[in-house]
């Protein structure tokens, strides 16, 4: 039977596998960019770099790495420590194609750039968000909602009072899922949508 537990140093490499093999709205992104290793410089590894003791991982019967959650409790702190430190050591591994019409790779290397802090209400008022990947093999166990109960409590003990999360707006069987879990929607567009949800600490508000 598969496990949660805290991250450890030596899953970084399952966080770029996972983070790969799901970056395709779900489904395992090899092949799509140039590099690879790209999908998880920008979406997993850095949260477990800066928040090591917010980030979970579904460990199999052999050990390996099949899930993870991983956290920030203050985006936009996350985002400064991204633009200042994080990104400046990474994006030198990663090429643009230099092409008039912008290729997949050079849209998320624009991304990278484009990590800052934000005035907008939704990292104010829902400081924490977050990153889930599960591979195929998980599913059917709970885990993907045992993942984020465990996150919640823990930024509740923080008396961090909500947290949010971006997903492509494609991926309709994953919102489903959050609403399920209690998340609202806050916003949609450009191809996103963006979903809300209070940790304990804010429900005892």
């Amino acid at each position: 039977m598969s496990r949660i537990r805290p991250f450890r140093p030596e899953d970084i490499p399952g966080l770029y596998d996972v983070c790969l093999r799901t970056a395709d709205v779900g489904k395992d992104a090899t092949g799509m960019l140039e590099d690879d290793r790209l999908w998880g410089d920008l979406f997993a590894v850095p949260y477990a770099e800066r928040h090591p003791d917010l980030c979970w991982v579904v460990e199999s019967d052999d050990g390996r790495v099949i899930g993870y959650v991983v956290a920030t409790d203050d985006t936009n702190a996350f985002s400064t420590w991204f633009r200042d430190t994080w990104w400046p050591s990474r994006k030198g591994l990663y090429r643009g194609s230099g092409s008039a019409e912008p290729t997949a790779q050079d849209r998320f290397l624009a991304y990278g750039e484009r990590v800052a802090p934000s005035e907008d209400a939704i990292p104010r008022d829902y400081p924490a968000h977050l990153h889930i990947d599960l591979l195929p093999e998980t599913q059917g166990q709970g885990l993907g909602r045992r993942l984020i109960e465990t996150l919640l409590a823990e930024l509740g003990r923080r008396g961090v009072p909500a947290l949010h999360l971006a997903m492509n707006a494609d991926n309709a069987p994953a919102g489903a899922f959050y609403e399920r879990l209690g998340f609202q929607e806050l916003a949609s567009g450009d191809g996103s949508t963006t979903y809300g949800i209070a940790t304990p600490a804010g429900r005892s508000r």
